[in-house]
């Protein structure tokens, strides 16, 4: 049975923790992905105390349901790579929280955002940063046995699988692996989606569920917010291709209708539209 879950921002933003994890279960999931985001509000989960933390897990048992993994997008703000030392050692400091907080939450898997940086100019400088950076990360990591998996982005540094692998090749480690989004592997016009898939079929934790608008000579392209079906991704030939690779990990829902009053119907409609998918593919779904 495929384990299916859902971002956390899918789902009201004020509400408890024991609201959301019931919601989980309620809409037909197996496990929600915590985003700790670029915002002082989701970044200060870092410093979440102990108590706070085993009241969340306390709850999430309760619910029989988990935080597979975290979002850990705080990176745009506060990038490796960035000219500012000050901003690269914040950045060491949310790598060294979130992993401490992802062990203590029992989470396997933290999800990098793929951005040397993001609101800087980008040059050789910013990928050996990026490059320094994750693999300090990767040294903590790897002492608690988490994962960090880098997703594939909206942005040039790293849009693809193909430079994933060349950074994997610096940093030789079982606990630095890749985190697909199909939506972001589609939006590229240099990108073969199949190929991609199977150059890191070995390395893929977790794939994205998310469709988006092409990047092309006239547009930027979408990269969120664009409803399942009306964007560019294949995702019967990319279900099609994951399930001829054998690929059986989790896949996650990629949805931003926290602040939607329809945030219900709009999860349904994504899941009326992915499940005959993923059925069709081979995968088995509730």
């Amino acid at each position: 049975m495929a384990q299916i879950g859902i971002y956390e921002k899918a789902l009201p933003k004020d509400i408890s923790w024991a609201e959301r994890f019931r919601l989980v279960k309620e809409l037909g999931f197996d496990f929600i992905e915590l985003s700790i985001d670029e915002t002082d509000e989701r970044i200060s989960r870092l410093d979440w105390t102990k108590e706070e933390i085993r009241q969340v897990r306390e709850v999430m048992f309760e619910a029989d349901t988990r935080i597979q993994s975290i979002c850990l997008s705080a990176h745009r703000r506060f990038p490796f790579g960035s000219v500012n030392a000050e901003t690269r050692e914040e950045a060491d400091e949310i790598m060294r929280k979130a992993i401490i907080l992802a062990h203590q939450l029992g989470v396997k898997i933290i999800q990098i955002a793929g951005y040397d940086v993001y609101y800087e100019k980008k040059s050789v400088t910013s990928r050996e940063g990026f490059i320094e950076g994750l693999k300090k990360g990767v040294k903590l990591a790897s002492t608690y046995g988490i994962i960090l998996s880098i997703e594939i982005m909206d942005d040039p540094f790293m849009n693809s699988i193909q430079k994933f692998v060349q950074i994997k090749q610096q940093i030789h480690s079982p606990y630095l692996q890749v985190y697909p989004d199909l939506g972001n592997l589609s939006a590229w016009p240099e990108n073969n989606p199949a190929n991609e898939l199977e150059l890191g079929i070995d390395c893929i934790t977790s794939i994205h569920l998310k469709d988006t608008y092409p990047v092309t000579g006239e547009s930027a392209g979408q990269f969120r917010d664009v409803p399942f079906g009306e964007g560019c991704v294949d995702f019967l030939g990319m279900l099609k291709s994951l399930k001829r690779l054998e690929y059986d990990g989790t896949f996650l829902i990629e949805m931003w209708s926290e602040t939607s009053p329809e945030f219900r119907q709009e999860i349904q409609q994504a899941k009326a539209y992915l499940y005959p998918k993923l059925l069709e593919a081979g995968y088995d779904v509730k």
